[in-house]
């Protein structure tokens, strides 16, 4: 079960595989469904909820087949284990602090999970490391189609799917992508992105999704609205046009960056790794700047004591939830920084 060991694996979207993933971190695919003969959950009793919560787990798990997807209880499990799932991007942090039966559907390789009573009744949810956007489309379709066919969805022949957010109603589609643009960061070439996003009705977000900041150069962009546009259509936008133009500007800014400030960007990395290494006591967002440095490094051909998985482990294992679990108690904040440093010396002293 993923809350007895969550430090077993680093999950999909941390795996550091696939089409461009020096910069792109990992491909998310969301759809957002309501059930017809339901009200939505800003209108529904807790009663109603419950209902909600049963029906579509036991038609999610009958769709599953014989994939071993585990049902979580979010409503049921502790706050701890509900910051594992939101770490992991299995959840989102609206569902994570919410109350009434609400939970989740994970299969075994992270790649799909499906979240029941978050905003909407059921988001599947589709996530892959690297830029596979088209390819989680394919599944995620497939399911949709499949579960579609067990429980009536909530759809208008005008407007299509019927949404709690109205910025969701057409196809219900969200897609996003995580990317690291350190270069465009440190040469304040950042901006190039936020315009161009911007201009393409795009949201540009931090870790966590919406309303939360950037963190070790790591940003999400995704689509703002879907009505009026086919999946397809935004999909083929962000793959083939957006996500390629922002890698080259950050490929582009690497480069530059050597060419001209080699010395700088070498102690940049490498002070990174003398704190990471040594420190006694170190946050989480400090921990994934100087993380970032590190991956930024690696990827540059400039640093190599770690290798890419290491350093991937290194970002998921020192967050706050995930450190928690493998001290095996709850540690308040200046007792987790002390934990979180004395974790990364040992693991970087191997």
């Amino acid at each position: 079960m993923i809350l007895d060991d969550p430090t077993r694996s680093t999950g999909e979207w941390l795996r550091g595989e696939g089409p461009l993933a020096e910069v792109v971190i990992s491909s998310r695919v969301r759809l957002a469904r309501n059930i017809a003969q339901f009200p939505f959950l800003t209108s529904a009793s807790t009663g109603q909820k419950s209902e909600i919560f049963r029906t579509i787990a036991d038609q999610v798990i009958v769709c599953a087949d014989d994939s071993q997807a585990e049902l979580i209880d979010v409503e049921e499990a502790d706050d701890l284990d509900r910051q594992v799932l939101v770490e992991r991007h299995l959840i989102s942090r609206q569902q994570a602090d919410a109350e009434g039966s609400r939970g989740v559907t994970v299969w075994p390789d992270e790649t799909l999970a499906i979240m029941i009573n978050e905003e909407d009744h059921l988001r599947i949810q589709g996530l892959r490391s690297g830029l596979r956007l088209d390819e989680l489309w394919t599944r995620l379709s497939a399911f949709d189609d499949k579960l579609g066919a067990r429980l009536e969805y909530a759809y208008d022949k005008k407007f299509g799917f019927l949404t709690a957010c109205p910025t969701n109603v057409g196809t219900g589609i969200r897609v996003s992508v995580m990317l690291h643009l350190p270069a465009l960061k440190l040469s304040q070439e950042i901006e190039r992105v936020s315009r161009a996003t911007k201009d393409l009705r795009l949201a540009v977000r931090g870790l966590h999704g919406e309303g939360t900041e950037a963190v070790g150069d790591l940003v999400q962009i995704s689509n703002q609205t879907t009505l009026g546009k086919s999946e397809e259509e935004i999909i083929k936008s962000l793959e083939e046009t957006v996500i390629p133009k922002i890698v080259e500007y950050e490929r582009s800014a690497r480069d530059e960056l050597v060419k001209q400030h080699a010395e700088q960007i070498d102690d940049r990395i490498w002070r990174a790794y003398g704190l990471l290494s040594q420190a006694r006591c170190i946050g989480t967002e400090e921990t994934l700047t100087m993380l970032s440095h590190l991956r930024m490094g690696i990827h540059m051909g400039r640093f190599d004591l770690i290798d890419i998985h290491t350093l991937n482990e290194l970002f998921l294992l020192t967050q706050p939830a995930h450190l928690q679990k493998m001290v095996g108690r709850l540690l308040e904040g200046r007792e987790r920084a002390i934990a979180r440093a004395d974790y990364l010396r040992k693991r970087l002293s191997t």
